[in-house]
């Protein structure tokens, strides 16, 4: 019983402890609100575009046979989107590739030359016709001393005779048959097999690019936004198959007026970035580089068409996440989409005093962007001097918090400019924010450098 009673007390000390720890002072890490002469901005209304854009089109008419996509997939480059009927022009090539090794066997047997059983045949032969030539030049020679002594006739002589140069012809046919055999073809009749094989691939290679257009692949890595092919559709060439979009980077269209673009240029201050919201995504802190500037203008708005380029994220691609036994569905995919509404603030005019904060300091997913600031000094106080009198870090609280919801100005560098109820010297929470209440206490345990590297951005108020 006496132990029960210790762990329920236990219990009960712990959930007290909870309690006060929930309900306490909140520490904070803060930044000084910064005061520096920028350009001031104006806000431009813009549409998002993709990097890139591309309708892929048929090379040659032919009728659908596979269709590997659909819209909204994913497609990396020289992937195939879709293949069209092959079955005539694969028999051609295939009749080809069987020409071009035929001749190509032809030329293999011209340029190796004779078999050494054949250089034997040719030497037989030329051995034999010999061996034949001397018998009829001795038969003749003897028939010439018979006729001498008149034991034969004329008719005799002259057949004998003959028979004689006859010998005598095919043992030098036999001779110029063995030297060929010896000698192996002509450089003609190679040069002439080689021409034909060349001929032979021209007409495989030409097939095998027809197959080719058959084809339709992907120009580069993006997403199928269009499809209107069907399979079993007979497709004209330049017919649409599929109409991609790259967005590993999006671009923000403006038109902006002619008296402000004279302020603009390609790429701007490299600490000068544009700085732009998305209504659809709240919670997103963007930034990006002017990248296109078309110097002509509308002539009916006088307004010049301004391309500002911004990272995209792309989400993992498993939309699923267990969680115990239910499955929640998660975005997966681009998370800044084609045509979006966007707003992006230029640096348009001559400079003028800009607040700046560190971008970790807004409080992102609401109508607003926010920031809690501690202990805002009023007209009549100063910022050094609260800030002075709680430079120390205490257990007791530092201050109270205000929220001040604030618009955005110009990015520089790692500060972005805000308008709203906030001052120069103003300390504003940079980590810890992401749960604060209006007018809750908190302890300051550090001051950071206006400057440092931003982190993880909060969201939700």
């Amino acid at each position: 019983m006496k132990a029960r009673l210790s762990h329920l007390v236990i219990a009960a000390l712990l959930c007290a402890s909870n309690v006060f720890a929930q309900g306490g002072p909140a520490s904070v890490a803060v930044s000084v609100v910064q005061s520096k002469e920028l350009a001031s901005g104006q806000t431009y209304v813009g549409t998002v575009l993709p990097s890139k854009y591309s309708s892929v089109g048929a090379a040659v008419d032919g009728r659908m046979d596979e269709i590997h996509v659909n819209e909204g997939d994913f497609v990396q480059k020289r992937k195939p989107l879709a293949k069209l009927l092959t079955e005539t022009i694969k028999l051609e090539r295939d009749a080809a590739a069987a020409e071009l090794d035929l001749r190509r066997y032809e030329l293999a047997e011209l340029e190796n030359g004779a078999r050494p059983e054949e250089l034997g045949e040719a030497k037989a032969k030329m051995m034999a016709a010999k061996a034949f030539r001397e018998f009829r030049l001795a038969q003749r020679h003897r028939n010439e001393q018979l006729f001498k002594d008149g034991a034969i006739g004329d008719d005799a002589l002259h057949e004998i005779q003959a028979e004689a140069d006859a010998a005598e012809q095919l043992h030098k046919q036999a001779k110029e048959i063995f030297k060929m055999v010896t000698a192996g073809p002509r450089v003609e009749k190679i040069l002439q097999a080689q021409a034909r094989v060349a001929m032979h691939e021209a007409m495989v290679r030409n097939l095998e690019a027809r197959i080719s257009k058959h084809t339709i692949i992907a120009p580069f890595d993006g997403y199928v936004v269009a499809r209107p092919s069907e399979v079993g559709e007979w497709i004209k060439q330049g017919d649409l198959v599929a109409d991609i979009v790259a967005l590993d980077y999006v671009d923000v269209l403006l038109n902006v007026l002619e008296k402000h673009i004279t302020h603009v240029a390609r790429g701007m201050d490299e600490d000068m970035d544009i700085s732009v919201e998305i209504p659809a995504l709240p919670d997103q802190l963007l930034t990006g580089q002017v990248v296109l500037i078309v110097p002509q203008a509308d002539v009916r708005a006088r307004t010049f068409p301004v391309k500002v380029r911004i990272k995209n994220t792309i989400l993992p691609s498993d939309p699923l996440i267990k969680s115990g036994i239910k499955k929640t569905l998660l975005p997966s995919g681009p998370l800044i989409k084609s045509g979006m509404l966007a707003r992006a603030t230029l640096p348009t005019g001559p400079e003028r005093e800009t607040l700046l904060v560190p971008k970790d300091a807004l409080v992102l997913g609401g109508a607003t962007p926010v920031v809690y600031v501690v202990n805002a000094p009023g007209k009549g106080q100063s910022a050094g001097a609260a800030r002075k009198a709680e430079s120390v870090p205490s257990p007791k609280p530092s201050g109270k918090v205000r929220r001040v919801s604030v618009r955005l100005g110009v990015s520089h560098g790692l500060l972005i400019g805000v308008h709203g109820d906030i001052y120069a010297g103003d300390r504003v929470v940079v980590r810890g924010n992401e749960r604060l209440r209006p007018g809750q206490d908190v302890i300051i345990i550090e001051t950071l450098d206006p400057d440092a590297e931003p982190q993880a951005k909060a969201t939700g108020q």
